[in-house]
């Protein structure tokens, strides 16, 4: 794998379930997940996301989501983003108390306000 050289020399100093979600895209169960997602267009991610203050990897807590608007990411409570008006398309997932939610997402331009249902924008 190209970034296995890469994953050795960075991964000290992560916290350890960071560690351990790197190591795991190495194991043939985990190659063998990613071969059938990708027959969907699907791949695996890592959730996560940084302290404000050092920038270091922390693991994404529940109720937190990552959310990309204006081609900017942020790290988010879900409930703020019930109530904004915009929606939010969901691109990746994990799987929490025996349920796929959602862990991030990207702001789209609400087909509202351009006049088309199938208009499928992100918010710019």
């Amino acid at each position: 794998m190209m970034t296995s050289h890469v994953l050795e020399a960075t991964a000290r100093g992560l916290p350890s379930r960071i560690r351990a979600a790197q190591a795991a895209i190495h194991f043939p169960e985990v190659q063998d997940m990613l071969r059938r997602l990708s027959e969907y267009d699907l791949g695996i991610c890592m959730p996560h996301m940084h302290d404000d203050l050092s920038g270091n990897f922390a693991p994404l807590p529940p109720g937190v989501m990552q959310v990309e608007s204006g081609l900017k990411v942020s790290f988010q409570p879900v409930g703020n983003l019930v109530a904004r008006a915009e929606p939010f398309m969901p691109v990746g997932w994990t799987w929490r108390n025996g349920e796929s939610v959602p862990v991030a997402a990207c702001e789209m331009v609400s087909a509202a306000k351009t006049g088309d249902p199938d208009d499928v924008k992100h918010k710019m």
